[in-house]
């Protein structure tokens, strides 16, 4: 039932990044990265345009254990957010998928622990709030702002998703003027097969 896939994989170095797009209906148009050239050979964005919005697919680098790539995640965040805002000064921008960070002590099970560690230093987190300064919306935490326990990403380690000792990685972010479209942004943790759970944001368009 999903006919149009479109695929992005890192040159060279399989299994190293990747992510895909699968659609009922037929794109406008197609492009992979966000033009450039440090961070496009990685495959890790893929966008759709519609009529009425674009739908981007990301998986954001990890700053690495030691944040030994904490630089290059820096900077791929600044490229992004840029290619964020050519894209919504076009059309509405629908951003969906694994953006490595837990933006608020909320999304993480033990913050305090975790404040020097890749997904919570306070650059990343920093890079989240310019995302949303820029007119984008955490479809979740807009629905949701004082739920608890609600994470995506669980290491296989130490039985931490039975445990639900967890991370918020993964997000449904969207342009500010979307939101009278927004129905519900869900996380579906009961879903198993992978150390992260899938999201799904349902909007009418």
């Amino acid at each position: 039932g999903l006919p149009h896939q479109f695929w992005a994989s890192a040159e060279g170095r399989p299994g190293y990044s990747g992510v895909g797009l699968l659609t009922k209906t037929e794109p406008l148009n197609v492009t992979y990265g966000i033009g450039d050239p440090e961070h496009d050979a990685d495959g890790r964005v893929v966008t759709a345009e519609f009529p009425s919005l674009f739908v981007v697919c990301a998986y954001v680098p990890n700053a690495g254990r030691g944040l030994v790539r904490l630089e290059p995640r820096l900077r791929f965040d600044a490229a992004f957010l840029e290619f964020l805002r050519r894209l919504d000064a076009q059309k509405p921008v629908l951003l969906c998928g694994d953006l490595n960070v837990a933006h608020a002590e909320i999304d993480l099970c033990h913050p305090r622990a975790n404040r020097a560690n890749p997904g919570f230093t306070p650059q990343e987190r920093e890079g989240f709030t310019r995302l949303l300064g820029a007119g984008f919306v955490d479809s979740f935490r807009h629905l949701y702002p004082e739920a608890r326990g609600a994470f995506t990403f669980w290491t296989y380690l130490g039985g931490a998703r039975a445990r639900n000792v967890g991370w918020r990685l993964d997000y449904a972010v969207l342009s500010q003027r979307l939101l009278g479209s927004l129905c519900d942004s869900k996380i579906r943790s009961t879903v198993a097969g992978s150390d992260h759970c899938p999201i799904t944001a349902l909007l009418a368009v």
